[in-house]
C-alpha cells in the first residue's frame, strides 16, 4: 500500500494546487511534492478561458512532479461552481429470489438505475450518494448488506452539474498531458480533509470559502444530507475593497489578508493604512476601520446566503440539529474574527478547519492550512479509490485460488484415470495365452475401470461448467 502514490488537483478560481502524496504504515498522508500557479482562466470556479487554465494546471504540476520526484499521469480532480445543484430522489429495485442476501451487486444496480436519471437539456449527474435503505418493511437501514428480502429501495443525494462545464475541465486536464481518473465534488473532498466521523455523526455544516464560490456540505447521523454552492466568495470582496478605496486588485488583496477583519466594531478610527501612490501620484490614505466595513459588508452576506442553505436543509428542526455546528475552511476562512460573525449570524458553534489531523508528523505547516483543504481531501479521495480497487483486485486473485485446488485435483484424476487404463491394456496384453474365463475376466476388470474413467471424467466436466 505504501507504494500507492495519488496526486490531488485543485483547480481554483484563484490558484491551481496538485499536491502528489501517498499513506504511511499508520494511515497518515505523507507529503511527497506540492505544485501551486495562479489560477488565470477560471471564474467563480468555472473554467473561462481553456489555454490559460493548461498552462496553470501545467506549471502547477511541474512544480509538484520536481519536488517529489515523481512523473504524474493520473490526478483526481475537484469540480464547484454555481451550475452545480443537488436533489433528493428514492428509487427501487425488485429482487428475483429474497432468500439470498443482498450484497454489493445489488447496491450498485440501484445506483446504476438512479444514474439513468432524465435530468434537465445540457446537465449530468456526478455523484448519486446513497442515505438510508428499506428492505421490505424494514426501513433506517444503514448497511443493506447481508439482510434478507424481495425490495430493496433508498434514498439518494445526487449531485447535478453542466454537461459542457464538466467537459471543459476534463478537457483542460486531457490538453495538460494527465489521465483524469477521479472528478469530485469539492465541498465533499474538503469535508474528508476536515470534518471528523464525529462531527458527521453529531450533524455538522462545511462551509468551504473559497476565492470564486462557497461551497456548502451538510452531514448528519454520518451521511450527506445537502450540497450547495454560493457564486460569492474572496474575489468579490476583493472587488468591492478595490472599488470602495480606488486601488489597484494586487494592493486590495493585500489589504485584504494583512489589514482585513470581519469585525469593524475592534477597529479604531486612528488606525490608517498608506498605500503608495501611482506613477509619481501621492500615496492614498485609509482607515482599518474603513476598510474592515467594506469586507463586514460583503462578508455577513456569503454568511447569510450559507445560513440560508442550512435553514432549507432544516437545521432549526429538533431531528435535524447540527449538534457539531459549522466548520469554516477555505483560503477565505483564514479572515480575521470570521470565526465570531459567523457565530453571531447564525447562533450556532464555529470552528475554523485546518487538515493537520490526517498529516503525518514532519510534513510543513502550510499544508495544514484551510486553503489546501480541498487540495488535501482530493488526494485523500485518490487514495482511496486506489485502495478500493487494489482490494477488488486481491479478492478476485483470492476466488481464482479457491477454484484451482479444485483444478488441480481433477487433473490429478485424470491422470489417475489415464494410469488404470494404461495397467488394463498391458494386463489384456500379458493374458493373451490364457484360457477363455481369464479373457473373459479381464474383459470385465477393463469395463470396471473404464466405467470409473468415464464417471471421474464427466464429473470433471460437470464441476468445471
Amino acid at each position: 500500500m505504501n507504494n500507492n502514490i495519488a496526486v490531488g488537483l485543485d483547480i481554483g478560481t484563484t490558484k491551481i494546487v496538485a499536491i502528489v502524496g501517498k499513506r504511511n504504515e499508520y494511515g497518515k498522508l505523507e507529503i511527497l511534492g506540492m505544485g501551486r500557479a495562479k489560477s488565470l482562466g477560471v471564474h467563480r470556479g468555472v473554467v473561462n478561458n481553456i489555454t490559460q487554465t493548461i498552462d496553470s494546471i501545467k506549471k502547477a504540476v511541474e512544480e509538484a512532479e520536481k519536488a517529489a520526484n515523481y512523473k504524474i499521469t493520473d490526478v483526481t480532480v475537484g469540480i464547484a461552481g454555481q451550475h452545480i445543484r443537488s436533489l433528493q430522489h428514492s428509487d427501487y429495485i425488485s429482487r428475483p429470489n429474497f432468500e439470498d442476501v443482498i450484497n454489493d451487486s445489488d447496491l450498485e444496480k440501484l445506483k446504476e438505475q438512479v444514474h439513468k436519471l432524465v435530468m434537465l437539456p445540457g446537465e449530468e449527474i456526478i455523484h448519486v450518494l446513497p442515505q438510508e435503505y428499506k428492505v421490505d418493511s424494514q426501513s433506517e437501514i444503514i448497511e443493506p448488506r447481508g439482510f434478507h428480502g424481495s425490495r430493496l429501495e433508498a434514498n439518494f443525494h445526487v449531485v447535478v452539474g453542466q454537461i459542457s462545464l464538466i467537459r471543459n475541465i476534463a478537457r483542460c486536464v486531457k490538453e495538460a498531458g494527465l489521465n483524469l481518473v477521479g472528478i469530485t465534488l469539492e465541498p465533499l473532498a474538503s469535508s474528508d480533509a476536515v470534518l471528523s466521523q464525529e462531527e458527521k455523526e453529531a450533524g455538522v455544516a462545511l462551509i468551504d470559502v473559497g476565492g470564486g464560490t462557497t461551497d456548502i456540505a451538510v452531514f448528519k447521523d454520518n451521511i450527506i444530507r445537502h450540497t450547495a454552492v454560493i457564486p460569492f466568495g474572496g474575489n468579490v470582496i476583493t472587488e468591492d475593497i478595490k472599488t470602495g478605496c480606488s486601488i489597484i486588485e494586487r494592493q486590495a488583496e493585500i489589504l485584504k489578508v494583512k489589514y482585513g477583519s470581519a469585525w469593524p466594531s475592534e477597529n479604531k478610527e486612528i488606525e490608517v493604512i498608506s498605500i503608495p501612490g501611482l506613477h509619481g501620484r501621492e500615496p492614498k490614505e485609509i482607515t482599518v476601520k474603513k476598510l474592515s466595513q467594506i469586507i463586514h459588508a460583503r462578508i455577513e452576506e456569503i454568511i447569510s446566503l450559507a445560513y440560508l442553505e442550512l435553514r432549507n436543509y432544516g437545521c432549526e428542526e429538533q431531528k435535524k440539529k447540527l449538534i457539531a455546528g459549522i466548520v469554516m475552511t477555505g483560503g477565505g476562512s483564514k479572515l480575521k474574527h470570521l470565526r465570531q460573525l459567523t457565530e453571531y449570524t447564525t447562533g450556532m458553534d464555529v470552528r475554523i478547519g485546518f487538515c493537520n489531523e490526517h498529516l503525518a508528523s514532519g510534513q510543513p505547516e502550510e499544508l495544514a492550512s484551510p486553503e489546501y483543504a480541498t487540495a488535501i481531501g482530493l488526494l485523500m479521495t485518490g487514495l482511496n479509490d486506489l485502495e478500493a480497487k487494489q482490494s477488488k483486485t486481491k479478492q478476485e486473485e483470492k476466488t481464482d485460488s479457491e477454484i484451482l485446488p479444485v483444478e488441480a485435483q481433477n487433473e490429478t484424476e485424470k491422470t489417475e484415470a489415464k494410469t488404470e487404463e494404461e495397467t488394463v491394456i498391458n494386463l489384456f496384453n500379458t493374458d493373451q495365452e490364457k484360457t477363455q474365463e481369464g479373457r473373459r475376466k479381464n474383459r470385465e476388470k477393463k469395463k470396471s475401470i473404464f466405467t470409473t474413467f468415464q464417471e471421474k471424467f464427466i464429473k470433471y466436466i460437470n464441476d468445471t461448467e
